[in-house]
């Protein structure tokens, strides 16, 4: 028997939306170690209303983490990684940044970006991604813990049927490192935009829109579409500044898992389907009938963007009766 440890983030207090899912592959994996499931989550003990929602997750207590630098909170999790048979992060920026840490410290490998995961008698199979997407690897990890990082908006996370009780709460001391830098402050983006990574529904453009001028017509589609939808560019558009780095969408930007995904005026190069081909459904326009984007694309329209976007939003508009 061995418990699971998940390794969640959060906003003051609050866990991000991907919490859940890691919380219910760490509940998998301890069905399959026929353990419980542990929530670490640094910066200090989650508020009280969302350890409920761990708890309905599948969390069954917490260990809050000091707040400080990333190191001292890859010691600590270290120091407590014994205990488990394994531990789960997110694949995100923050998770990138502290899983390797936490590995090197243990001297344990670790599965990144991990799209499926199993107990297989007493070790731990992932799946992840590799050549860009091309193929899937099942990994199997030998030895504890085993680390792994999920891929964001994989995994479903389902909520349990039964009201969550206030989970009891491990109190653990992140020990100051030296480091290089330190964190002076955070800043919301402007406008406080739904995160690309987050979204249920992505816009990207590409090249062919030209010019940063024309990111108008993206932008009222997106607002037609709801707040669930969030604007994301491919690499080419972000290297020549049109967008801001946060909204590349690919294999140097971000993955993304939406329920709909808009490709317009994106050509489909190899380092972009890498972060969106896993999208539940991908709606490609283009002028060019071979482009590679409508090889993974399950709706393709062959024509200009400009003619067909705006049409789009029309039609949303008029659906959603405004």
């Amino acid at each position: 028997m061995a418990d699971v440890l998940a390794v969640v983030e959060g906003v003051k207090g609050s866990p991000r939306s991907v919490a859940r899912e890691v919380v219910a592959v760490a509940r998998k994996l301890a069905r399959g170690l026929g353990g419980g499931v542990a929530v670490a989550m640094p910066g200090g003990a989650p508020e009280r209303r969302a350890r409920v929602g761990l708890g309905e997750a599948g969390a069954d207590r917490v260990i809050a983490l000091g707040p400080t630098g990333v190191n001292g909170v890859a010691a600590a999790l270290a120091g407590v990684a014994g205990r488990f048979g394994a531990v789960v992060f997110a694949a995100t920026g923050p998770g990138r940044d502290l899983a390797p840490r936490v590995a090197a410290k243990l001297a344990r490998p670790l599965a990144t970006d991990v799209t499926e995961a199993e107990v297989d008698g007493a070790e731990v199979v992932a799946t992840r991604p590799v050549f860009a997407g091309k193929a899937l690897a099942r990994v199997r990890i030998k030895g504890a813990p085993a680390l792994l990082s999920i891929r964001p908006n994989v995994f479903a996370a389902p909520r349990s049927e039964s009201p969550g009780a206030d989970l009891p709460v491990e109190e653990l001391a992140a020990p100051e490192t030296e480091t290089r830098y330190r964190v002076v402050g955070f800043e919301a983006s402007r406008g406080a935009a739904l995160d690309v990574s987050e979204a249920a529904i992505v816009v990207s453009g590409g090249r062919g829109m030209g010019s940063p001028d024309n990111w108008g017509i993206l932008e009222e589609l997106r607002d037609a579409l709801g707040e669930a939808a969030a604007l994301g560019a491919s690499r080419a558009v972000v290297d020549a500044g049109w967008r801001p780095h946060s909204e590349q969408v690919g294999q140097t930007g971000k993955t993304v898992t939406p329920k709909l995904y808009f490709a317009l005026a994106i050509s489909g190069a190899i380092q972009h389907l890498a972060g969106m081909r896993t999208s539940g459904v991908i709606v490609a326009v283009n002028r060019d009938a071979d482009a590679p984007i409508f090889g993974v694309a399950d709706y393709g329209i062959v024509g200009d963007v400009f003619e067909v976007v705006p049409r789009l939003s029309a039609e949303v508009r008029r659906l959603r009766g405004e």
